[in-house]
């Protein structure tokens, strides 16, 4: 499986920070930085990231049945994560959750027909204090309210999103 220069770079760095014998510690980071590059964790990758960790194919897959970060259908570009755990869900996640998927036109795991925009709901963030909470891709967003998921939404939509404030 060929990578972009800068991601092969990275798994070097990564498994030389571990003690020989030890690589198998790089299975989760190194599924989630090619995650990222490629999009989803297809069986290729899977054999990949094996021959490297110099793990098995069943212990990799293993790992990416217990973390739920790690998936095997295509993300949208932009990831969306709804909190509905309890603090969240004491505080309007459930309802966050129900909106973003009516105005998504979403289910669970599904991304938009472009692949814009995929969507998730997630038990928990550590975001308790500041719930609802949402992330999107690597961004966490507090206190969202259906009107501010809105505007976030439409900021992805129109290419805005990062470049100011929501």
């Amino acid at each position: 499986m060929t990578f972009s220069p800068e991601l092969e770079a990275r798994f070097a760095k990564l498994l030389k920070s571990y003690p020989p014998g030890r690589t198998r510690s790089a299975v989760v980071p190194m599924l989630l930085y090619a995650q990222d590059e490629v999009g989803c964790v297809s069986q290729e990758l899977i054999e990949e990231v094996a021959r490297r960790c110099g793990v098995t194919t069943l212990q990799v897959d293993e790992v990416i049945g217990y973390y739920s970060m790690l998936h095997r259908k295509p993300l949208g570009k932009y990831h969306v994560q709804v909190c509905t755990n309890i603090a969240c869900q004491a505080l309007g996640g459930e309802e966050l959750y129900e909106h973003a998927s009516r105005t998504l036109g979403l289910g669970n795991k599904e991304a938009t027909p472009d692949g814009l925009i995929s969507l998730e709901e997630v038990e928990c963030m550590g975001a308790c204090s500041w719930a609802p909470a949402i992330q999107i891709n690597y961004d966490f967003h507090h206190l969202v309210t259906p009107e501010r998921f809105d505007r976030l939404i439409e900021a992805l939509r129109d290419g805005s999103y990062g470049k100011k404030a929501s």
